[in-house]
């Protein structure tokens, strides 16, 4: 197989020998310099059960990576996990592990010439993290998920770790039993795996295979299941070939294989976060993509699939109906899918699904016959208005009605309006207003699971809304609206809130209004004045002096 000229650099002409006596070190023999060097990057970690799991998935990549003919060089890749770090200061570091994870990536293969990589990983921000850094870099590269947890057990019903959540809510409440509240804590999470709903790391990990940078039908399989591990072999396999024909990811990812991504989130009932992350995944790619294409995609995608946390099934049940290659097949046939965009195999989209039936199979209902959507339009709402000029995100599954006007209950953190829940402070038709935590005032948008579980397990989901320029957890559902731009911290208009202020939230008609008059916020923001930093060392003080405003994708470059 001829060889990159990337690796070249290091191994090739005599004054090269230096660099080929410290690969001889690490098992390089003489014919192995005329291999591509491969870089595999390990996001495993023994700290959450969402990459508990990769270890056993990369030893038999590395495996099938040398049998193809490459030389596979291994190395380590941060994570942290949101359901450990969530309602805790913790968090603040999740948004920003996206950006070291992308960074990590791009300083071990551009730093060594590697001439590709497989990117391995399993929790939220490893998929967008690894995306951004191969599109960067633009060498061959593809994304293996870890896979999905098993979903839990009790009394006959499945879990997943939002129930963990939304039982504090319950307990807090009286309506929920010790047992029960016990019961579900211990049997939640009851394998290795990323969580089992459509959540954000099951959303980025599908819309990869629709992007065309994962095998399809690899990314809803269970982390421990034996079907996993044999993907991840192959997908070695199939990058050795990409490299081979110099397919590169900015030929797969365009604008066209970014809309099938989109639609693909729509029609699954995915995140509120892959607008986030898509945002900077075309940014990386230096593809014109704006957070309106995301309204302009749920005006033409139904959703599909009844998926957690709004919906009923978990990861491993779409899987078996069919999972994402099914879906993709059925918005092909009603042509919904740009199938002419090239995937990591070398062949089409279209050519990718020629095999998967055109409609899904009768004896399941986790993906709904196209004829009989769960919901007409996508779930994913851009609001506008003068609380949110920039635009902002709503996750509008699930409810009766997608519009509330309320008094605003103004809180300045997410720790202070996690008390007020708790302590039974919040009543139905308030419209709680969380700021000074987006990309800079948090910094880092942390998620905002803790208090949207809450509400949900006291039976405030629907009637209670919340808005925030922070973020949500992909296993949050009620009447949220989550990446208020301009945000609270630059002086955005969440910043002048104050309590009472009355607050409409209509995805109808895309709208976010704070009804108070135009003189009267103009004569507030004069009083405004930006606080200090909350950090003022450390990667949280680069990360809020770098990064850009959630409209485009909280990006750092």
């Amino acid at each position: 197989m001829p060889l990159n000229k990337r690796s070249q650099l290091i191994t090739q002409g005599i004054a090269r020998s230096p660099n080929r006596a410290m690969l001889r070190a690490v098992g390089f023999g003489d014919n192995d310099f005329q291999k591509p060097i491969v870089g595999v990057a390990n996001g495993h970690s023994t700290m959450n059960p969402c990459n508990a799991g990769i270890q056993p998935l990369v030893d038999r990549a590395m495996a099938a990576l040398k049998d193809a003919g490459a030389m596979p060089q291994v190395f380590g890749v941060p994570t942290v996990t949101d359901g450990i770090g969530m309602g805790t200061e913790a968090m603040k570091y999740s948004l920003v592990s996206r950006e070291v994870i992308a960074d990590c990536i791009e300083t071990a293969v551009n730093g060594q010439a590697m001439d590709g990589v497989l990117v391995c990983g399993g929790c939220d921000k490893n998929m967008p993290g690894g995306m951004i850094a191969m599109l960067r870099m633009n060498v061959p590269g593809i994304y293996v998920y870890a896979g999905t947890i098993k979903p839990g057990k009790w009394k006959g019903q499945d879990l997943t770790i939002v129930s963990s959540f939304e039982a504090v809510g319950a307990f807090a409440a009286g309506k929920m039993s010790k047992e029960d509240f016990v019961g579900i804590e211990k049997h939640a999470c009851p394998s290795v795996g990323a969580c089992g709903g459509m959540y954000t790391a099951n959303t980025m990990s599908s819309s990869f295979e629709a992007l065309g940078m994962s095998l399809l039908g690899s990314s809803q399989m269970a982390s421990p299941d034996a079907e996993k591990a044999d993907s991840a072999a192959q997908s070695a396999q199939v990058l050795v070939n990409a490299i081979k024909n110099d397919i590169k990811p900015r030929d797969i990812v365009t604008r066209k294989s970014i809309e099938n991504a989109v639609a693909l989130i729509m029609a699954t009932g995915g995140s509120t976060n892959a607008v986030l992350h898509f945002l900077a995944i075309a940014h990386a790619a230096e593809v014109k993509w704006s957070i309106d294409d995301f309204e302009r995609m749920r005006k033409k995608v139904p959703v599909l699939c009844d998926l957690k946390p709004s919906g009923r099934y978990v990861a491993v049940d779409f899987h078996r109906a069919g999972g994402v290659p099914q879906v993709l097949k059925m918005l092909l046939k009603q042509g919904l899918l740009n199938g002419d965009c090239l995937t990591i195999t070398g062949r089409t989209l279209a050519q990718e699904l020629k095999n998967v039936p055109d409609a899904p199979r009768k004896d399941q209902d986790v993906i709904r016959p196209w004829n009989n959507p769960l919901y007409a339009h996508g779930h994913l709402a851009i609001l506008k208005g003068n609380l949110a000029p920039e635009g902002c995100v709503a996750k509008i599954t699930g409810l009766k009605s997608p519009k509330i006007t309320g008094p605003a209950r103004v809180f300045d953190s997410e720790p202070k309006v996690m008390a007020a829940i708790m302590a039974k402070k919040i009543k139905a038709g308030d419209v709680l207003v969380i700021r000074y935590e987006g990309p800079k005032g948090g910094p880092g948008m942390q998620e905002m699971l803790a208090p949207t579980g809450a509400l949900i397990g006291q039976g405030l989901g629907e009637s209670v809304g919340l808005i925030t320029d922070g973020r949500f957890s992909g296993g949050t559902w009620g009447m949220v609206v989550g990446h208020v731009a301009p945000e609270a911290f630059v002086g955005g208009p969440i910043a002048l809130v104050k309590n009472g202020d009355s607050i409409t939230i209509d995805a109808d008609k895309l709208l976010i209004q704070l009804n108070v008059p135009a003189k009267e916020l103009a004569a507030r923001k004069k009083k405004w004045k930006q606080p200090k930093p909350r950090y003022t060392r450390g990667a949280l003080a680069k990360y809020t002096k770098l990064v850009s405003t959630a409209s485009k994708g909280a990006v750092t470059d």
